[in-house]
């Protein structure tokens, strides 16, 4: 367990408690002011909130308050993100100068939280995302039997999002009780009241149903507060939810309880008007413009090499029951490997996992958005999360996974079943967009194996990518045609048929690979050499080596893939190649373009297009 701060060690009395909440109060509005945007009324409904806990309750190191062993916070009520602040100054993180530098170009404290920002451990802003996190948070101190708690503030407003209770379900049914939820029930969202105002015992019931230890306060009385805090840390077995009655504005009488200021920083004869309503506070010092932004984020750890699998070639194995091996391989040598499922475990195969290591595979149920931010707070606890559903599940994550981006969290997704190759079951179930989905997160790792033995290699580059690693598995058997000592380079693709003859480069992945070497031999009985890569890593893109394949090949390029055109493999080896002035004499680009249906694997890749005898013709047109 690191230090602890004095504030945290040292009892204050009610009246230092009630200073620290006018000075976030007065420090929020400052720094706003200073802005010139931001929601300076919606800190003000919070600064007694922010007081109690960063002063009476948290337990954390201000000089590493993200360290694993010390209390966490999740600010879910992202645009609150001035009073975060000026309580992690107050707290000594970094000067109260630095807040004059809100929202600033040059300065770590953007308008909505980041992990640039010590103390922060997931970017927040786009609401309901912040339970999950903290859930994620707290999970992640129990796996690794850390005292800490997890404390999280939302709004009421966010309230209203689903994937709130999917935290709250969650939570409520693994005991977690080192976590703490305060909502801030202000009564007031950005342009009118809040579904149930200050209907307090409806928040409280809800609450209570899923698990939860509830209770209703007034929010704004330190005493309150503080009390409701203490309770919830001698809380066991059950997480806690406290409901705080606030007023949005509070304290300044011209802003409480008051509509049409969400968003709207003071301007500085409302500031001056506000501050001589607290009682005043000293000038803040001009910042001197050193960053106090984190050097590092958490990393994936070292852990030695997989061992070889025992896969032989020829061997028919589907890529996602080669994820669920690769997973509980990699369990054994890596203890910080934790895995998330939305109850599909047998089908995602991360039951295979589940079955060596049952205390590090948590099921999700059908609840994917709170897996996905979930994980982000497992990561943030230098945990390495996988977690799976089918692809196309996973677009109503998408959100999540966004955020995720902007927190540089390293989470490692899988996504089956995907494409119209998953046969009967219908275009409801048949990720045709997620390639594209992935591909536009910033720095994101996007790999879709051919075959069982790029799989797993695969799934180990993963977890020691300090990235978000997307992995696309497929439903039907392929088989075997990598030996078990290949390397998979990143970025890097695979030649597997070449000659100086080749009249064509044809470009698959995953399913499509298969096709297209059953297509190279049946174009060779014709008198046709064609090019086989398997671009097993759609991004990043070797350009300037993929470039060369092509030239190779004639300067002809065939495209297949079980995805829609758009954003899928295609475009990503033709912005590739754009990228480098290599834009191919003919290209033949083959992809799903209609809405598929039911029907037999080999039928809809026949039908759209992605067939063997597909591509063999799109390779004589050239």
């Amino acid at each position: 367990m690191t230090a602890m701060p004095q504030s945290a060690t040292t009892q204050l009395s009610l009246d230092q408690l009630k200073e620290k909440a006018r000075m976030l109060r007065i420090d929020s509005m400052r720094a706003t002011t200073a802005a010139g945007s931001g929601h300076p009324t919606s800190c003000l409904s919070a600064a007694e909130i922010m007081a109690a806990l960063f002063f009476h309750t948290m337990k954390f190191d201000p000089r590493d308050p993200n360290a694993v062993g010390g209390d966490r916070f999740v600010l879910s009520k992202g645009h609150a993100a001035p009073v975060l602040y000026a309580a992690l100054a107050e707290a000594g993180v970094f000067p109260v100068s630095r807040l004059m530098t809100l929202r600033q170009l040059t300065s770590e404290l953007e308008g909505h939280p980041t992990p640039r920002i010590p103390g922060v451990d997931a970017a927040t802003g786009s609401l309901g995302q912040g339970l999950s996190v903290g859930a994620g948070l707290a999970l992640g101190a129990r796996v690794q039997k850390s005292p800490a708690r997890v404390y999280v503030l939302l709004g009421d407003g966010e309230v209203a999002e689903g994937q709130v209770w999917e935290a709250a379900e969650f939570a409520g049914h693994l005991g977690l009780a080192n976590l703490t939820a305060i909502v801030d029930v202000n009564a007031l969202g950005q342009s009118g009241r809040t579904m149930y105002e200050h209907h307090m015992e409806i928040y409280r019931d809800k609450f209570a149903a899923n698990g939860w230890q509830a209770e209703v306060i007034e929010g704004n009385d330190i005493a309150a507060v503080a009390g409701a805090l203490d309770r919830a840390r001698a809380t066991k077995g059950k997480p806690q939810a406290i409901l705080a009655r606030t007023l949005k504005g509070n304290g300044i009488s011209f802003l409480a309880d008051k509509e049409h200021w969400h968003g709207k920083a003071l301007s500085k004869d409302e500031l001056a008007k506000a501050v001589a309503e607290l009682g005043g506070a000293p000038e803040i010092p001009a910042d001197p413009g050193k960053s106090y932004a984190r050097a590092e984020l958490p990393k994936p750890p070292n852990f030695p090499a997989l061992p070889l699998s025992s896969y032989e070639t020829g061997q028919q194995v589907a890529t996602r029951e080669a994820y669920g091996n690769a997973l509980k391989r990699l369990a054994a040598i890596l203890p910080q490997l934790v895995a998330l499922d939305g109850d599909v475990k047998n089908s995602t195969f991360t039951e295979t996992m589940e079955k060596a290591a049952p205390d590090r595979v948590f099921q999700g149920y059908i609840a994917e958005q709170n897996i996905v931010s979930m994980a982000v707070g497992l990561a943030a606890q230098n945990l390495v999360p996988f977690a799976a559903s089918f692809a196309c599940f996973l677009s109503r994550a998408y959100d999540q996974v966004r955020m995720a981006g902007i927190s540089r969290a390293n989470i490692n997704l899988c996504g089956s079943h995907c494409g119209a190759s998953i046969g009967e079951d219908g275009p409801s179930q048949m990720a045709l967009e997620d390639l594209a989905m992935f591909r536009a997160i910033p720095n994101a790792h996007v790999f879709y194996p051919a075959d069982a033995v790029s799989t797993e290699r695969l799934v180990e580059i993963m977890a020691r990518t300090d990235a978000i690693c997307y992995m696309r598995t497929t439903r039907p058997k392929t088989p075997v045609i990598y030996k078990n000592n290949e390397s998979f380079p990143v970025p890097g693709f695979k030649v597997l048929s070449q000659s100086a003859n080749d009249r064509a480069l044809v470009l698959g992945a995953g399913v499509t690979l298969h096709e297209a070497l059953k297509a190279a031999v049946s174009l060779q009985a014709r008198g046709i050499a064609v090019r086989i890569v398997d671009l097993y890593c759609v991004k990043p893109i070797d350009a300037a080596a993929l470039a060369a394949q092509v030239r190779g090949a004639g300067n002809r390029l065939i495209v297949v893939e079980d995805h829609y055109p758009e954003g899928g493999i295609g475009e990503a080896a033709f912005a590739a190649l754009a990228s480098v002035g290599a834009v191919p004499a003919a290209v033949k680009h083959l992809a799903v373009r209609d809405v598929p249906h039911s029907g037999k694997p080999e039928e809809l890749l026949d039908k759209f297009g992605l067939s063997a005898r597909h591509i063999a013709e799109a390779a004589e047109s050239l």
